[in-house]
């Protein structure tokens, strides 16, 4: 027997099926949105294929949000920056037409690469991070890791017998943000790892890599002239560089503060 209160209403029914049935279907912003939406709707007398219309543009406008914020998360960024807040007029060295020409990610399909090249403190991480932000935007899966945490990973997963199935995830990416290249000097196995990673990814992925080094220097970093050159061989095949030499902007920034305090 059926006591008040315990099972709903006749008038009920419909909405709990109608719950249920968008939580299995999995249309989270349908069923949040579908009775404002109706009520909308009936004051602008708009007809159903439009009711529905709406409802489904803001289920995709939600699923595409959450996409992005999931893509932003497996990235491994340290902190989201956006190219929006960086200032390019602290560095006339940097082709600012080219960096919002990457930002729509077309080079990502073609496979190409970038090397943002200059010294400490003028925003290479910064462009990596906003560069990388817009290519979730855009659907695109990213990883990004410094070259010394990428190294360290290597050397361990190769000492626990997973380092294949960490080339795989490395080899997945669609971008692979590989930072401060140069800043820490790289025994010779964590140099023929590093550089296993590159080739692995030569002509399958693209990489943007960030160093304070010239190229000239950087047989320093991997310790071999004929490892060096075999990495920037495939490295500057099909690449985009970025010149970013200037004075540091912290440096900047501190001179400003100790100036405003005087």
């Amino acid at each position: 027997m059926n006591t008040p209160g315990n099972n709903p209403s006749s008038s009920d029914l419909p909405h709990v099926l109608l719950a249920h049935h968008l939580k299995v279907l999995k249309l989270p912003t349908f069923l949040r949105e579908y009775d404002k939406v109706a009520r909308q709707g009936a004051a602008e007398g708009i007809d159903h294929p439009r009711y529905l219309l709406r409802l489904t543009e803001l289920e995709l406008i939600e699923r595409e949000r959450r996409m992005v914020e999931r893509r932003i998360r497996q990235a491994g960024f340290p902190t989201v920056k956006s190219l929006d807040s960086f200032d390019f007029a602290m560095l006339p060295s940097l082709n600012k037409t080219l960096v919002n020409e990457l930002a729509r990610s077309e080079y990502i399909g073609h496979r190409e690469n970038i090397i943002a090249l200059g010294n400490s403190g003028t925003g290479k991480t910064h462009i990596a991070l906003g560069l990388g932000l817009a290519a979730c935007q855009k659907g695109l899966s990213v990883g990004f890791t410094t070259a010394a945490a990428l190294v360290h990973a290597l050397l361990e997963a190769r000492d626990e017998k997973r380092l294949l199935r960490l080339q795989k995830q490395l080899a997945a990416y669609k971008l692979l943000i590989i930072d401060e290249l140069g800043y820490v000097p790289l025994s010779k196995t964590g140099a023929e790892l590093l550089f296993e990673v590159f080739s692995q990814r030569y002509e399958r992925g693209s990489v943007l890599v960030t160093s304070n080094l010239p190229f000239d220097e950087w047989t320093e970093v991997f310790g071999s002239e004929r490892l060096t050159g075999a990495l920037l061989d495939r490295l500057t095949h099909q690449v985009h560089i970025l010149e970013m030499n200037g004075e540091s902007f912290r440096l900047t920034q501190s001179k400003k503060r100790k100036t405003s305090t005087r």
